[in-house]
């Protein structure tokens, strides 16, 4: 069973996240290590490593593995970096976060998901997060004073704001996925100075808005 494991997560790797410009070899050892089985709910665990976003309850479901490995390339994640993730979902991108930085705050709006990916990080040795169960769709205002070096968004935004840049450290990286259905935009925001941000367009894609967020005119620069 496990030999087969790891040539399922390792066929993950080299077929779906590699062939998507993911070359940074830090991500790629790091969906190699961590076991994304133990994320996944029981009754999809066939299709732990599979090209799929796996549903988890409330309508929510895991991102597709070649997305989550692009957001942390983009997100350039360093071993002391502080990070905050909004959306915790599984807990499989905050154990990501977890492994590759220093420690990581992580915000749900739903108890029972955070409860159940409690569980699944402890249960890979994984202990330098903080889980909270919040509404962050417009930012978030938990641990009030404090700034990240990271900032991991699951969801997307219908429209761009700048209530998660402020949370940004100078230096600091925000990936978010902004728009509307069929066409949604990457992007990573770096905080240059107080007031100054760089706000990049990576790549296109769809994915599930946060929940709180209303659609409204696509962003535009």
């Amino acid at each position: 069973m496990n030999l087969n494991l790891d040539r399922a997560r390792t066929n993950m790797v080299e077929q779906q996240i590699r062939p998507w410009a993911v070359l940074n070899q830090t991500v790629l050892n790091t969906f190699r290590f961590l076991p994304r089985e133990k994320f996944v709910p029981a009754q999809w665990q066939n299709l732990a490593f599979s090209d799929i976003e796996i549903p988890l309850g409330h309508g929510e479901s895991m991102m597709f593995p070649r997305i989550e490995a692009r957001m942390l390339q983009d997100l350039d994640v360093q071993p002391n970096d502080e990070c905050l993730e909004i959306g915790t979902g599984s807990g499989f991108v905050t154990a990501c976060l977890a492994h590759m930085g220093k420690h990581v705050d992580s915000v749900d709006v739903y108890a029972d998901l955070s409860q159940q990916a409690e569980k699944n990080l402890y249960s890979v040795d994984i202990n330098n997060f903080n889980l909270y169960i919040d509404d962050a769709g417009y930012g978030w205002e938990g641990n009030p004073g404090k700034q990240y070096d990271v900032i991991a968004v699951t969801g997307s935004i219908p429209q761009y704001h700048t209530g998660f840049e402020q949370r940004l450290k100078i230096g600091g990286r925000l990936f978010v996925i902004v728009g509307l259905a069929p066409t949604m935009q990457a992007m990573v925001i770096t905080r240059e100075d107080h007031s100054q941000f760089n706000r990049q367009v990576l790549f296109e894609t769809v994915l599930k808005a946060l929940d709180g967020t209303e659609p409204t005119a696509q962003f535009q620069f």
